[in-house]
């Protein structure tokens, strides 16, 4: 039985249509587990990893909002809240979809803390946004009040911005092995919590977002899966986006990927994260399968029928 991890993009947790509340977090997630549970019951093995932009944003800045009646949270406090409920709101969806195909599986999410660096170069550049929008005036406050990175963002106003370093080891893989067999793991929410090791064998939360698609990359290896599938919006990678010539591709080389990322045909913080963690793990492992595709057509695309598959050669 082949075992997949699966990243979920933030189009499965909710829509553009639906209310950025909880109610509306859960009404997606419900249709996103109807078409995870028919992997599951297609004869699959899987565990899944989800982003967290938009909760951890909102859960910042009810915390902050909130600080004149109780502390703020730190951020790494924010990411694992994250992971708490958006894991929650999977567990209760797909174990109800799972159960209507007469599938009796248990379904479960770990608090997962993920290593990173201290001397990441991330954290002397930090670029990924989060929150809300601010005028120069609140940005140039924040700044010198608590010592946040402040950056313009395409013209919308200025947001606090943090490191995106990369993932190095899973502090929970040994536990999320060991209930492989007997579950499906819902682990590494938001790309992880991202901690720092002290010589002392200590964990420390430090200010940063990691990628979930490399985090999902990630625990594929470590888990030894047999398919890293990676759903987004779009059913392909195409190049040319948006353009007359817009190509959609059914297979990128490791080569073709090298090429279209020195000509920019990827969006950062989009679709390149996307195409550079299936090419590392096609690099450790060139004989197994790297899918990104849409959640509507995964089933087919591990069908080899659509989806973009990422190839050694």
């Amino acid at each position: 039985m082949s075992k997949i991890v699966i990243a979920l993009g933030g189009n499965a947790l909710q829509s553009k249509n639906s209310e950025p509340t909880a109610q509306g977090q859960l009404s997606v997630v419900r249709k996103t587990c109807e078409y995870i549970a028919d992997i599951s019951c297609s004869g699959y093995e899987l565990a899944i990893v989800h982003g967290n932009g938009p909760q951890v944003g909102r859960i910042l800045l009810a915390s902050e909002t909130a600080k004149e009646v109780t502390p703020a949270m730190p951020f790494d406090v924010c990411g694992a809240m994250s992971q708490g409920y958006i894991g929650y709101h999977i567990q209760q969806a797909l174990k109800y979809a799972l159960s209507k195909r007469n599938k009796n599986f248990p379904v479960l999410t770990v608090a997962t803390q993920v290593i990173v660096e201290k001397e990441d170069p991330a954290f002397k550049d930090p670029t990924k946004p989060i929150g809300p929008f601010y005028s120069k005036e609140e940005a140039d406050r924040l700044m010198s009040e608590k010592g946040y990175v402040m950056k313009e963002d395409a013209g919308r106003g200025w947001r606090r911005a943090v490191a995106s370093p990369i993932p190095r080891r899973i502090v929970e893989i040994d536990a999320i092995k060991d209930l492989w067999n007997s579950s499906i793991v819902i682990s590494c929410g938001g790309g992880g919590i991202p901690v720092i090791e002290n010589m002392d064998g200590t964990f420390e939360g430090v200010e940063a977002v990691i990628d979930k698609d490399f985090a999902a990359e990630l625990l594929a290896e470590q888990v030894n899966a047999d398919i890293l599938m990676i759903l987004t919006e779009v059913e392909k990678v195409a190049v040319n986006w948006g353009k007359p010539d817009q190509q959609d591709l059914d297979e990128m080389t490791l080569s073709e990927c090298v090429k279209y990322i020195g000509e920019g045909q990827f969006a950062p913080g989009s679709m390149l994260p996307k195409v550079e963690a299936a090419m590392k793990f096609i690099r450790a492992n060139p004989n197994k399968r790297a899918i990104i595709t849409s959640l509507d057509k995964a089933i087919e695309a591990l069908d080899g029928k659509t989806g973009t598959e990422i190839t050694f050669a």
